[in-house]
């Protein structure tokens, strides 16, 4: 043991082997304890932190990152083993089945000289692999638990391959003021949420339609009202006051003088 620990360098079988060893009798009692769900959060968290890195081009991040990542593989695979459900060999060995039927063009006969052609011919593989006969199937077996806007421009990219879409970003803009005008009506009631659900998945489409990623939008917009609110409330601090003691009024005069200035630093 101690020989192991003491490893210039490491691979994925000493991963696997430290996951054996935690797990084992003489191991971790809280990697022993643990299960499935118990542990489901940590693979989403990690994720979303590989996500982050790559945002802000963090390399030696993205690397640690991505090993924790790889973690939780094991980690379930490990778990799975333990209850005779599945082994990581059946892991990795339906991913390398799955990668060479979905690229015929490279591992059979099938043509393919463009990036849409692969991922025509990707769409199709998939359905039969996952028995999709209907449109429905396709849209129903898209994981609920995805973020709700990657989600809905995901449903509305499956729908619009049965040609179930609007014309252009201009046609879906008018549905959006008929989703306000309801949720306006519906103030109040029960139906509230269910209209504002239906508001944000018209802005969805048309975002989609212009070549946009909501998500990816939703968060910009987010760390950009971050920005600007801590250039508030320095701006604030630097004059001696505290931000929630200062009219509304006021905070939005000085929050349209910090975007002004972010422009003109944009356009230098």
């Amino acid at each position: 043991m101690l020989q192991f620990t003491k490893k210039e360098k490491y691979d994925f079988a000493d991963l696997v082997n430290i996951m054996d060893i935690l797990r084992s009798e003489d191991g971790c009692p809280w990697d022993r304890e643990q299960d499935h769900a118990s542990i489901r959060k940590n693979l989403i968290e990690e994720t979303y932190e590989v996500c982050d890195c790559i945002d802000r081009a963090d390399l030696p991040g993205m690397c640690e990152e991505l090993g924790d990542l790889m973690l939780q593989v094991v980690f379930h695979s490990k778990i799975a083993s333990d209850h005779g459900e599945f082994e990581l060999i059946d892991v990795t060995d339906g991913v390398c089945k799955k990668l060479i039927l979905r690229h015929p063009h490279i591992f059979g006969d099938v043509r393919a000289d463009t990036s849409e052609e692969v991922l025509k011919n990707w769409d199709q593989i998939k359905r039969v692999e996952k028995n999709q006969k209907t449109y429905t199937d396709t849209l129903e077996q898209i994981p609920s638990c995805l973020p709700g806007l990657m989600r809905a421009e995901k449903v509305q990219r499956k729908a619009a391959k049965a040609n179930f879409d609007f014309a252009s970003a201009d046609e879906a803009s008018a549905k959006i003021g008929e989703e306000l005008q309801e949720l306006k009506a519906a103030e109040g009631t029960d139906r509230a949420s269910e209209e504002f659900g239906d508001l944000l998945f018209s802005v969805v489409n048309v975002g989609r339609l212009m070549g946009l990623d909501s998500e990816e939008a939703i968060t910009a917009a987010t760390n950009k009202f971050i920005r600007r609110f801590a250039a508030l409330e320095g701006h604030l601090l630097g004059e001696g006051r505290n931000i929630a003691d200062v009219p509304m009024q006021e905070l939005d005069t000085i929050w349209e003088k910090i975007k002004i200035k972010e422009h003109h630093h944009e356009q230098d």
